[in-house]
């Protein structure tokens, strides 16, 4: 059985509460960072997305290079034990329609979960079909 904490990304974007929007941004203007998670003593406190820059900084008036991301983090919608089974933690993607799930490991944050990385290594792990006679 493959645990989440074999499939997950470790290192995922992070930042402490008492960073700066403008730092998130930074992170977020790589295409391939589509979130950064918001930690305190490593423990995962919020996330900050585009849409969040967008609607708290940015459209509010707020100053990046002072606003502190402890501020505008969104609390993370869900999250997945590391210990978890992965095609649990799979279905519980696929029923929350959730792409990116952070890892945890007793609050403190390990890694994040893509439901698509997750699809293909369910799909390495399965065993091959059994053949049919004379076929």
């Amino acid at each position: 059985m493959t645990l989440v904490r074999e499939a997950m990304v470790v290192d995922p974007p992070s930042l402490a509460v008492g960073a700066t929007a403008r730092e998130a941004g930074e992170l977020l203007a790589n295409p391939e960072c589509r979130a950064v998670f918001i930690c305190d003593e490593n423990r995962l406190v919020g996330v900050v997305t585009r849409k969040t820059l967008v609607r708290e900084v940015v459209a509010a008036g707020r100053d990046p290079r002072s606003t502190p991301v402890g501020e505008i983090a969104e609390p993370p919608h869900y999250t997945v034990d590391a210990g978890t089974a992965a095609e649990e933690a799979f279905h519980f993607m696929e029923t929350e329609d959730a792409e990116r799930v952070p890892v945890v490991e007793d609050g403190r944050l390990v890694g994040v979960l893509s439901r698509i990385v997750l699809q293909r290594r369910l799909a390495e792990d399965e065993p091959p079909p059994e053949e049919i006679d004379g076929v």
